[in-house]
């Protein structure tokens, strides 16, 4: 793969004092300094890569910092702030999918687009992770890795009911699990303001929670596409008894089903051992499978979440930084750190390079199919005072949903179009 570094304007040796010091000269080594998040990779991983990474390149030191989700976004934003003879701020970035679009106004962020199309397979990339680092067709994010929600359920539950095949699609799920909701148990704990997962059932039916027209976004929660998600989250979650006025975390949904009567949950499979943490009992009783989606053979959309590399504009050390996205969002360290992490690569073609871990390879089979929230940078101030969350739960009280959607369309509309 190609590396725009400074080696590469050097296109000869007679070129080397106008070009300064190529790798493996003499002189000083420069330093990339890169922003990472608490537990996102293991110290055991990152020794490997530095180590591996500055044997590479030779030119360059990697100095890791490893920075807390809690206040990062202000943090960020300062480091971008900075100006363009800076030395001492970050060079590379880890941020959440999510978070590009707030970054990119202004121009702070470097364009990948070329490096992406060119250099690093951006067409294979998980869309969930891809699409929120765009702007207007420019790649600023670049996927690094990936998790998303599977349902894990008890298998000797679903043994005690009698059912021996997975669902592999919506009916079977709702079958499934109207067996399951007897003897005491529930079929499914889903809160009624869970609307990551709401979302996917309606991109699964060609819906969404706002689109774009033009250069305005608007909700689009009343429309018939994203009215047929919400009727069949409403019938799956009146398999169980989840509250219909919260989400959740509130109660959180491993505390509820490690009391051990509910036989499904949607989640992560990282919750797995917050499960077991409470109840140690479920060990070896806990399995996975890709949300079930209306088609046999085809997971349903899942929100992706997970973090995206950027670079800043300014940043001191432009080519090392490149270097070290290359490095890891690459095939080799990519897999590593998703078999490290039981993460999902930021390619599905990786996937088979999973270890084989159930929970991981249920994961990796919905990424295929997984998005991310409106790639706007106003999207923030939707979640900061949801509405998608009270129009649930007007549903699942009785009112009428297309009234109920349209007003919540209304209010994500007013806070996409408001500024600041």
């Amino acid at each position: 793969m190609r590396r725009r570094l400074l080696a590469i304007v050097c296109v000869s040796a007679s070129l080397v004092s106008g070009c300064g010091l190529l790798p493996g000269s003499d002189g000083d080594r420069r330093t990339v300094t890169v922003w990472l998040m608490k537990d996102s990779a293991s110290q055991q991983f990152l020794d490997r890569f530095s180590e591996d990474f500055e044997k590479q390149h030779p030119d360059f030191d990697l100095d890791i910092q490893i920075q807390q989700w809690t206040g990062i976004g202000p943090k960020v934003e300062e480091a971008l702030k900075a100006g363009s003879d800076a030395t001492d701020g970050p060079d590379v970035i880890e941020v959440g999918n999510t978070q590009v679009p707030q970054y990119v106004d202004g121009g702070r962020l470097l364009d990948l687009t070329l490096e992406s199309v060119r250099d690093w397979g951006s067409k294979d990339w998980l869309p969930g992770l891809a699409e929120p680092g765009q702007l207007r067709s420019h790649q600023y994010g670049i996927p690094w890795y990936a998790a998303n929600r599977v349902v894990i359920y008890r298998k000797d539950l679903f043994e005690a009911a009698g059912i021996e095949d997975l669902p592999k699609d919506r009916e079977e799920w709702l079958a499934a699990t109207e067996e399951l909701n007897t003897d005491g148990n529930q079929g499914i704990y889903l809160a009624g303001q869970d609307w990551y997962t709401l979302a996917g059932f309606i991109w699964d039916e060609d819906g969404d929670l706002a689109v774009e027209n033009g250069a305005v976004w608007e909700g689009s929660l009343h429309t018939d596409a994203a009215l047929s998600g919400m009727e069949f989250y409403q019938e799956l979650q009146g398999l169980g008894a989840g509250p219909v006025d919260a989400d959740e975390q509130t109660p959180p949904l491993t505390d509820v089903f490690a009391k051990g009567q509910v036989a499904q949950i949607i989640a992560v499979p990282g919750s797995a051992q917050a499960i077991l943490d409470t109840n140690p009992e479920l060990k070896g009783k806990l399995g996975y499978f890709p949300v079930p989606g209306k088609e046999a053979g085809t997971p349903g959309a899942v929100f992706t979440g997970g973090s995206d590399l950027i670079i800043p504009r300014h940043a001191d050390e432009r080519d090392g930084a490149i270097a070290v996205i290359e490095a890891l969002a690459g095939a080799k360290w990519n897999t590593e750190l998703a078999n490290t992490m039981n993460y999902v690569p930021n390619k599905a073609k990786l996937a088979s390079a999973l270890s084989g871990e159930e929970g991981a390879a249920a994961m990796a089979e919905g990424a295929a199919q997984g998005r991310a929230t409106p790639s706007t940078p106003e999207w923030a101030k939707v979640e900061a005072d949801n509405p998608i969350k009270t129009y649930m739960t007007k549903v699942l009280t009785g009112t009428d949903p297309e009234t109920a959607a349209k007003q919540a369309s209304d209010e994500i509309t007013e806070s996409l179009s408001s500024p600041g």
